[in-house]
């Protein structure tokens, strides 16, 4: 099996694990209160990578103060990201949300043009303008088919740009392990303190059993996320990331019998079209450099 094939399974490994514990949160969701679902996901989670870290010999904090506050700045980032993710999560279909998320190659893209300077050409500046109208397709931002919730989704694409472009600008003396557990340390104290504001409500074993499972298949997504930045060539094994596409129809359909209708599947086809010329002109320019 070649690097390239390693790293494309790997990619889309990590896009089911993700997809899935959308699923099963989503499903729990109706039983558990939002922080309470995130702090029981979250500290399972948390010891789970702290245990993995332990293991490869990942903690350590001996990088410079700069991406210590990068790291704070990431943390924060991916709380807010969280937050207004699982509120869209929760009320609207899971293939829409997943669309809007599709956007990320495009919004980092741009971020990277106007905060880092790296240019782009208008090939791309089209294809990031394509890509934006289809994401106004799929959240519809007009009196029949918006809704705050769109809005929360809207949010949670800038704040997971937000994110990935603080990633950027991170040394590579940074463990990912030790980036990963202070994101999901960082979210878990967060959702026990605003947990403990607001009262802790009885579990269904049913609705708590989901939520472990979740936690598990976050902990594959985020491992499948690492390990796939070692393997082959990015360019490649990107595009492999609208495979959560697939997973969010699919589970979408089977279990909450929904499925997008022909202006919001105009748009997705906007929005991984556009993704995926952005991916492959970002490609083409690395390999001319």
């Amino acid at each position: 099996m070649t690097p390239n094939v390693k790293g494309a399974l790997l990619m889309m490994g990590s896009m089911a694990a993700f997809t899935v514990n959308d699923a099963l949160i989503k499903v729990a969701g109706g039983e558990v209160p939002l922080f309470q679902m995130v702090a029981m996901r979250g500290a399972l989670a948390t010891v789970l990578i702290f245990l993995l870290a332990r293991q490869q010999g990942a903690l350590h904090l001996n990088f410079p103060r700069h991406d210590k506050w990068l790291v704070a700045f990431r943390c924060l980032a991916e709380l807010a990201a969280t937050f207004f993710f699982l509120t869209a999560l929760l009320h609207m279909p899971l293939a829409n949300v997943t669309a809007v998320l599709q956007a990320l190659p495009l919004t980092v893209t741009l971020g990277a043009a106007l905060f880092f300077s790296e240019y782009i050409g208008w090939r791309r500046i089209l294809a990031i303008g394509l890509g934006f109208a289809g994401m106004l397709l799929i959240v519809r931002p007009g009196p029949d088919g918006f809704s705050i919730y769109s809005l929360y989704a809207l949010v949670a694409v800038v704040s997971v740009t937000a994110r990935d472009l603080i990633t950027r600008r991170m040394s590579a003396r940074i463990p990912s392990l030790v980036v990963t557990l202070a994101t999901s340390l960082s979210i878990t104290l967060a959702a026990g303190i605003a947990t403990t504001a607001r009262g802790w409500q009885v579990v269904p074993s049913g609705a708590g059993a989901m939520v472990a499972c979740a936690a598990v298949f976050v902990l594959t997504g985020y491992l499948c996320s690492v390990l796939v930045m070692r393997e082959g060539d990015v360019g490649f094994i990107a595009p492999f990331r609208y495979s959560s596409l697939i997973w969010a129809l699919t589970l979408g359909w089977i279990v909450f019998g929904d499925w997008p209708d022909a202006v919001t599947m105009c748009g997705v086809v906007l929005v991984v079209g556009a993704g995926l010329f952005t991916l492959f002109r970002e490609r083409a320019a690395h390999s001319t450099e």
